[in-house]
């Protein structure tokens, strides 16, 4: 058989395959498919953000001061202003100050009170009236006598003669517990001991404890 016959015969399977020899030569030719650069790009931000953690707002303290300055005055030995330790207590700066004089009215004063940086700590003399306190100026509550921690007034207050503004700033006495306070002075007459404060309407045991080291029966 010739080359001419043969070609005749097989004519089909020679077309297809020139066909698919141009193909494979053309693709050879073509730039190779590129590669994605954002995969990467966000698997690297993934890996920096694990290796980092995760951002945690900082915690911000508000520290102590170390060091607190405390009036003393009334009836100790050497009234002034004494540098304490922040968690020294009332007893310590009395015992700095040289103690009580003779005349002095312990009871008077809350020696475990723990120390507040520009406290006044006034000792008052046996039956004497204790005087206001000026406030402290950066708003840190004064004390008139020892016995009044955190109060907002700064001298006991007696509950036989206060008005009712002064009963006012007395913890937890608001506009009408203070006028319950003065009807009941006036139609029971006067409070023979503080305890008695818990026959007002509205003042139970809880409100009593809150005040009971910042009144007196006078």
């Amino acid at each position: 058989m010739d080359v001419k016959a043969w070609l005749e015969k097989n004519k089909a399977y020679v077309l297809g395959g020139a066909a698919l020899l141009v193909v494979g030569l053309s693709q050879i030719g073509e730039d190779p498919l590129p590669v994605s650069e954002a995969e990467p790009l966000a698997l690297e931000e993934e890996t920096v953000q694990e290796e980092e953690g995760p951002s945690e707002p900082a915690e911000q303290e508000v520290a102590e001061p170390s060091v607190l300055m405390v009036d003393v005055k009334g009836a100790v030995e050497a009234p002034g202003i004494y540098s304490m330790n922040n968690g020294d207590r009332i007893n310590d700066v009395i015992a700095k100050a040289g103690g009580f004089q003779e005349e002095a009215d312990p009871t008077a004063v809350n020696l475990a009170q723990k120390l507040q940086d520009e406290m006044i700590i006034y000792v008052p003399k046996a039956g004497e009236e204790v005087p206001a306190m000026p406030a402290a100026s950066s708003g840190t509550p004064s004390s008139g006598t020892a016995g009044s921690p955190g109060a907002s007034t700064t001298e006991r207050v007696n509950i036989n003669t206060a008005t009712l503004d002064q009963l006012q700033q007395l913890p937890g006495i608001g506009a009408s517990k203070a006028q319950a306070i003065i009807e009941y002075r006036e139609t029971s007459g006067l409070f023979a001991q503080p305890e008695d404060l818990k026959n007002v309407s509205g003042i139970g045991d809880k409100t009593f404890e809150k005040l009971a080291s910042h009144i007196v029966v006078q």
